[in-house]
């Protein structure tokens, strides 16, 4: 989204990473073009099972959605029934994943699509077999009517070989009629969703290819500051005979520099 860095920013920018991305909607299609580097390309195209569906376009462009908002569930929370009201309703062709000829891989695939989890990630069985991660929006209260939660999305992409690694964020709402000023409000709160990263199960790191892995760390560490899982990762290529083991003593070094606390001067503590 535009004005909302990625954790995998600094990668970016560095070089040491690309990114394609998707954005139907010409408008936002336009502004992510203009702010990307020469690392980043967006495609137009609405991801999905490959079919033609309605897209249900709301106040709030974050909730609009390929599925109907279910008014009930929507009701428990404040607010939501407003910034979830349907404005206008449009036909939208969908491309699977495994149908795009620019992705013919992937290290990372990142998912925030308003309830088409299950659709786009049934979609893209090739992709999934070469990723080492995938960051997605799960939902823990169901927003549209018939729309995959959390539990489905968790076996689905358990079926990949990829298990839940941590949280990368999470949201929580105040359960109606509790409103933002309320002084209750802080102690009003229900769990509604979150991005969860998933890493491919770490018994199986063997199958995993040697380039894979190599991203595997860069990713761990650098778009995740998970420093453990780049560990793991960085000791399964010395156990190849890829890397020195001297490696090891290595990354701990720079690691434990980068999470030493900065001086006065530095600001961060």
């Amino acid at each position: 989204m535009v004005g909302e860095p990625p954790c995998y920013a600094a990668l970016l920018e560095s070089g040491l990473a690309r990114v394609t991305g998707f954005e139907p909607d010409p408008v936002a299609l336009a502004a992510l073009a203009e702010h990307a580097g020469e690392h980043a390309r967006h495609l137009g195209h609405a991801v999905g099972d490959g079919g033609t569906h309605e897209l249900r376009r709301c106040a709030a462009a974050g909730f609009s959605s390929l599925f109907e908002p279910d008014a009930a569930q929507l009701a428990v929370l404040t607010d939501f029934p407003r910034l979830a009201e349907v404005l206008d309703r449009m036909p939208v062709a969908t491309v699977r994943l495994d149908d795009v000829p620019e992705l013919e891989r992937a290290d990372l695939l990142a998912l925030d699509v308003q309830g088409s989890e299950r659709a786009v990630l049934d979609g893209a069985d090739r992709l999934l077999a070469t990723v080492f991660a995938v960051q997605v929006e799960v939902g823990f209260h169901r927003l549209y009517e018939g729309a995959p939660t959390f539990a489905d999305v968790d076996l689905r992409l358990r079926e990949a070989g990829l298990v839940p690694h941590c949280f990368v964020t999470s949201r929580t709402w105040p359960l109606a009629p509790i409103g933002w000023h309320d002084p209750l409000q802080a102690h009003s709160r229900h769990l509604v969703e979150a991005d969860m990263l998933y890493v491919r199960d770490l018994t199986t790191l063997g199958a995993v290819p040697e380039d894979t892995l190599r991203c595997a760390v860069l990713l761990a560490c650098g778009a995740y500051g998970s420093i453990g899982l780049g560990l793991v990762c960085l000791r399964e290529l010395i156990s190849r005979g890829v890397l020195d083991p001297g490696s090891l003593d290595r990354f701990r070094e720079i690691a434990l520099a980068a999470l030493a606390p900065h001086d006065a001067f530095g600001g961060r503590r």
